[in-house]
């Protein structure tokens, strides 16, 4: 990280204030975030584990293109949303937006954690629904942004390294219908077990990590 100052040291208590929060329907709160994936096939099948032999596999793959994985959670429901798209633009961000604000129909506000990507923005939504419509959507979320470089306190970082190796691990993943499949059949279990992250680090911890004292807002008063 790099060195902190007051908008950071901001930024992060914000977050880790609102982790702190119990859990509450009418206020969920949601992490968000996206990891791109290589496709990739096979140029010889894999064979398995048989009797008196070990499972084998090529080293040789041929390139498929890439995806993107939209992933969140909220963390002390155990709420887990995976959406595979063909990239991460502004409109598939968009989308992803509309599919969480669905899930929290009766919802006051929806606490979303992101981080700084271009895209993770108003503008996003208006391009793909138009003005009114995109800021209605916008205005279903209350947005938390992790300080810049400051992505490792969004818990949407756990998320996708639980999928990473609970899913995907080193399987090789042709398509994007595919990866549409598997994804959606590992967030269907995540979302049957309940799957809980149990965030650790809090304000004090933060404070006594960085040596510092409370941050003076950085924020307009206005």
């Amino acid at each position: 990280m790099p060195e902190l100052d007051a908008q950071y040291a901001e930024r992060m208590e914000d977050v880790l204030r609102l982790y702190e929060r119990p859990l509450c329907p009418t206020e969920p709160v949601v992490c968000f975030d996206e990891r791109p994936v290589q496709l990739l096939e096979w140029v010889r099948p894999a064979s398995p584990a048989c009797p008196g032999r070990e499972a084998r596999r090529d080293y040789a793959y041929f390139r498929c293109g890439t995806a993107n994985l939209f992933c969140a959670v909220e963390p002390k429901a155990g709420w887990h949303f995976v959406k595979a798209t063909p990239n991460r633009k502004s409109p598939a961000f968009a989308e992803a937006l509309q599919d969480i604000a669905k899930r929290y129909p009766d919802a006051d506000t929806i606490h979303l954690v992101l981080d700084n990507l271009s895209t993770h923005s108003r503008h996003a939504l208006e391009v793909r629904y138009g003005v009114r419509a995109g800021r209605r959507l916008w205005r279903r979320f209350t947005v938390h942004y992790t300080p810049v470089h400051g992505s490792w306190l969004n818990q949407a970082e756990v998320e996708i390294s639980l999928l990473s190796r609970q899913c995907l691990g080193k399987r090789r993943i042709p398509t994007l219908d595919k990866l549409r499949h598997e994804t959606g059949a590992w967030a269907r279990w995540a979302n049957r077990q309940r799957l809980r992250i149990r965030w650790l680090f809090t304000v004090p911890k933060a404070r006594a990590k960085f040596r510092y004292g409370p941050p003076v807002s950085t924020r307009s008063k206005h």
